[in-house]
């Protein structure tokens, strides 16, 4: 009896921990992203000292001029977005190709983060939005690999049609490794360009909708060859 009530005392109290623990990983969470950023702009540190002298001009307390700094830099991001959408997006994307991509460890770096950046980028991903979601099964009967097919366009290599596919790496779905495999191994994926990104985003911890049940009937182009 003693048992009993000992272990309905614990049970109701993991239950209210586990009822209370999702906020407080969140504002653990937030708290370590401030301080985080404080690391980072703070006002101790180089930037935020370059902010502060943005600033200064406008306040002369240097808490005040770190906002105010702060606050011009964010005013003159609008600017920047109005003339990137006017046409400085292409020579802005060719001047940094010319500088910082061609240097040897921070165009990695760049590279790395332009990827990244890109997945919120609408403008950016309009091709890629423009790609089917496809099954590839290879030899037909074996490994599954979720892929982005760019066109229903085949090819035919050795008297066989095949079909162009890109296979995303993760968590970077933006990238990855383009392969011509036969149209047959081809099936559709009951899922938009945004579960797939998801699914690979999560590295596979977001499973696909359609897992349980692979489509039967191979994709089919508009010229009646399979694709997608």
């Amino acid at each position: 009896m003693f048992r009993q009530s000992v272990q309905s005392l614990v049970t109701t109290w993991l239950t209210g921990l586990l009822a209370l623990l999702p906020l407080v990983l969140t504002l653990a969470l937030l708290a370590w992203l401030l301080s985080l950023l404080n690391t980072l702009v703070g006002p101790s540190t180089v930037i935020g000292q370059l902010l502060g002298a943005l600033g200064q001009p406008f306040a002369s307390n240097p808490a005040l001029a770190y906002l105010v700094g702060t606050l011009v830099l964010l005013g003159s991001l609008y600017p920047l977005g109005l003339a990137v959408q006017l046409g400085l997006r292409r020579p802005l994307g060719w001047l940094l190709d010319m500088t910082l991509r061609r240097a040897p460890l921070i165009g990695s770096l760049y590279s790395l983060a332009d990827r990244f950046v890109g997945l919120l980028d609408r403008s950016k991903n309009a091709d890629i939005a423009a790609m089917s979601p496809v099954w590839c099964v290879f030899g037909g009967d074996g490994a599954a690999v979720l892929a982005l097919q760019p066109n229903p366009d085949t090819v035919e290599i050795d008297g066989r049609p095949y079909c162009a596919i890109l296979v995303p790496t993760a968590p970077i779905p933006v990238g990855g490794g383009l392969i011509y495999v036969p149209v047959e191994w081809l099936r559709a994926a009951d899922m938009g360009v945004e579960g797939l990104t998801s699914i690979y985003l999560s590295m596979g911890l977001t499973p696909p909708q359609q897992a349980s049940r692979q489509a039967k009937e191979p994709v089919v182009s508009e010229d009646g060859g399979s694709a997608s």
